[in-house]
This record gives structure tokens, sequence and C-alpha cells, in this order.
């Protein structure tokens, strides 16, 4: 979580910092996790395959500025930093109700619908990649703040930790809090069923594989059967920091989490969610692949065959390996979560507060 970066930047200098998020959402496990308090609004995102849901969404985010007033009251915020998605909307409005100076972050190539209407009474808006049109001294490219364990993480006590034998290369393949079906089923049948006939070779690496909470318990019950060798199997990792530094290459979407491959140096082959919104997903991972970080297969051509031997020719050829790994440490934005922070100290500065 971004936000959790740049928490811990500004708690390193002095601050005090407590959140705002939306109710059975991850934040509020991971913020108290990390050591923070947390207001939790009742918030839900905006579907818009669905007027009705659509709707609902929206009310619940006008009936949320209230609270969202009441709670920076409480904890006396001498600054807002927003970081886009359906919580920042009504936190943003409120904080600008409030006379409170407002800071965003957009992690994607495209300003969020909550950043687009925030943008104009917003400080500074930090930009983790640079978009056209948006220049001037109110838009600040700072990249998208990462865990500073990210790329620090010990990769012998993390290989130690996941069964992973020293002398293996590593697979990493993730989707997300919840998952990537189209993902964790091909690389179910990719690496952990049993080999074809005519195979020539078994699975010559170690994959590490968090499913996310939806699709584990199915996947846990193929792996018990199926027992493969040299699999580790996991439901949710709260930070991607030790499974990077365990791994070598990485099978996974191209959200935001770009940016955590490449503060860890890590090469990928990318499978955008065509569904995401303004088809960012693509965006990002055409910038790995432009730099030759990533390999890039479409969604709708996923196939464990296609997966298999990509992951196979990758890590077998430690020269190419080491190309895409040095392309993708070229990427890192590792000073984000600073910049980021330094932006919110100088909002609090500019005010008086």
């Amino acid at each position: 979580m971004p936000a959790l970066a740049v928490a811990d930047e500004l708690r390193d200098r002095g601050a005090e910092v407590a959140f705002l998020g939306a109710a059975g959402r991850v934040e509020a496990e991971l913020v108290p996790a990390a050591g923070y308090e947390i207001d939790l609004l009742h918030l839900e995102g905006i579907d818009r395959s669905s007027r009705a849901r659509a709707a609902r969404a929206a009310t619940l985010a006008a009936a949320a500025v209230s609270p969202a007033r009441r709670a920076l009251r409480r904890r006396r915020a001498a600054a807002v930093i927003g970081g886009g998605g359906y919580v920042a909307g009504p936190v943003g409005v409120a904080a600008v109700s409030l006379h409170l100076p407002l800071v965003l972050t957009e992690a994607d190539r495209h300003l969020g619908l909550a950043n687009r209407l925030l943008a104009r009474r917003a400080r500074r808006v930090c930009l983790a990649f640079p978009i056209a049109g948006l220049v001037g001294d109110r838009y600040l490219v700072t990249g998208r703040p990462v865990p500073a364990a990210v790329g620090h993480a010990d990769r012998a006590s993390a290989r130690r930790r996941f069964g992973i034998d020293g002398g293996d290369h590593c697979l990493l393949v993730f989707g997300g809090s919840q998952g990537a079906r189209s993902i964790n089923e091909c690389a179910l049948d990719a690496f952990a069923g049993p080999r074809a006939p005519g195979d020539a070779e078994p699975r010559a690496f170690h994959v590490l594989h968090i499913t996310g909470h939806r699709d584990y318990p199915a996947a846990r019950e193929r792996i018990e059967r199926l027992r493969p060798d040299r699999y580790t199997l996991l439901e949710y990792e709260p930070t991607l920091a030790e499974p990077l530094a365990a791994a070598d290459l990485v099978l996974a979407r191209a959200g935001g989490s770009v940016f955590e491959l490449a503060a860890a140096g890590r090469p990928a082959i990318l499978v955008p969610y065509p569904h995401a919104a303004g088809r960012h997903q693509e965006a990002n991972a055409e910038w790995m692949a432009a730099a030759g970080a990533a390999e890039v297969i479409p969604d709708p051509e996923l196939t464990p065959a296609r997966a298999a031997a990509l992951a196979a020719a990758i890590l077998a050829d430690d020269d190419r390996l080491e190309r895409m790994a040095a392309a993708s440490r070229s990427l890192a934005r590792p000073d984000a979560a600073a910049r980021v922070a330094d932006e919110v100290l100088a909002a609090v500065r500019a005010g008086g507060r």
C-alpha cells in the first residue's frame, strides 16, 4: 500500500499519522497491523455496469463527507493526503471544506475519478508517471511509493522461509489481495499439474504462488492432491518484500505493483487485467516491456503452455535474466515516498499549521 510507505516516512520525521479507510476493505487489517490508527467509513466502489449500484455508491460517498469531517476535526489534522480510489473522494471534499491542505497521489497513467474531481483544489498532485496535459507547479512526477523493505529484504532468509533451495531459480506468481483467477488457474495448470506425455524434462525451478483469498481453498485442495515438487502455495502476504527477495522472475498483473518489481529489480512476465480503468495495466506493462524489463502476454492469450515455455526460457538463460533485472532496476524510484512526504510537510508549513 503506497500510503503506508508515505506514512512510515512521515512518522520517521516526527509526524503523527492516522488513516481514513473503508470498512470491510484490506486497509482495515493492514493499517492497524502497521501500527496506525484508522477511522472507517461506509463506502462502496462505483460499479459502472449497474446504474443502481453506481447510484448507491454515490449516495454513500456523499453521506461519508460528514463523518470524514468529524474524524479530521477530532484528530486535529494539519493536512490530508489522498491516495485515489473511492475513499479519497469524500475525504478530499471534507478536507477542502475544512480548508486543510490537500496533497493527492495518482498511481496510474491517468487521473482516477476522485483525483480528477479534486485536482484543482489540491496543493500538489504527485504522479507515478508523467500524464499528458498535466503540467505546471500543481503536478509533480514522484513515482509510486513502495515500502522501504522492498528491495532490502534478505534473500537468503526469504528463501529459507519459503523452502526454496539455494541453487534453484524461483518464479513468483501473484495477482493481488483477491488474486487473479486467470493467472492462478494458468499457473496451477502449467506448473502444478502432471507432466504431459512427451514432456522431456521436469520443471527446473521453484514456484512461489500467492493466490489471494478468493482462489486459495480450491488451489490448496489441488496442491494437496497433486503434491508437485518445488511448489510453495500461499494465500496472502501483506507485503511483497520477502516474496520478491526470494524470486528471480515474476508472473503477475501489471497494476501498481510494477513499481515494487522495479524497486526489487525483478524481471517479469506481465498479464495486464483487460478490464482495468483506462486500460492502465496495459500501459504499465508497456512501460516495463519498453525498458526491456518484462515480457507481456495479453490475458486472452494466456495459456499454460505459453506461460510455462516463456518462464522456462527466461530462467534458463542467466544472461537474459540479468539484462531484464538490470532494466527493471533502472525504472525504480526509491525516493518516491520521501518526495511525497516532502510535499505533505511543505503543505503543512505553507498553511501555517
